[in-house]
């Protein structure tokens, strides 16, 4: 009989474990693997990193936070936010502007080559985000028409922590 009572406690607890893993899995941290080189140095090609999709839930995305956000189908994108809510954001001579002005941008070294639609004024909406590759002359993000300006309820989560390659664990800035 106690073997039978301590057969059942262990089928609760590891059945409660699997349900909470997948609950968090589900609505609180999702796993993804980097793809490409439009995030480099800060992500590269092969890493894996924890998003935390509760981040957005209870709060609002702050400028050159990391971000992940469905593209198409199954593709998932991985930016850095550089202009928020109802800001106006240039590209002139390869540099960012947000709202006229030049911004300690930390990833602003190298001139950007391809200002897309931020050649001209781009005023962001209530709710819109202006993304940008780390990588500057060799992402896909927001000067482009496929992409464009990011509504907060596209956005995934926040990237948080990679965990993979282990030399390079810790958090996502």
């Amino acid at each position: 009989m106690k073997k039978a009572r301590k057969l059942i406690d262990y089928s609760i607890f590891i059945l409660i474990v699997l349900v909470l893993t997948l609950l968090v899995r589900s609505y609180a941290f999702q796993r993804a693997e980097v793809e490409g080189n439009s995030m480099e140095p800060t992500l590269s090609d092969g890493d894996s990193i924890l998003v935390n999709k509760l981040a957005y839930k209870l709060g609002s995305p702050k400028r050159f936070e990391v971000v992940v956000f469905p593209f198409e189908g199954d593709t998932y994108f991985i930016k850095r936010i550089v202009g928020l809510p109802g800001e106006t954001v240039e590209i002139r001579e390869g540099v960012l502007l947000i709202n006229g002005s030049l911004i300690n941008d930390p990833m602003g070294g190298i001139p950007m080559e391809d200002a897309g639609i931020a050649a001209e004024p781009v005023v962001l909406k209530e709710d819109e985000y202006f993304l940008l590759g780390d990588n500057r002359n060799h992402s896909q993000d927001s000067r482009s028409n496929m992409v464009g300006a990011v509504h907060k309820d596209r956005l995934t989560g926040k990237a948080w922590l990679r965990i993979r390659p282990l030399e390079h664990f810790g958090a996502v800035k």
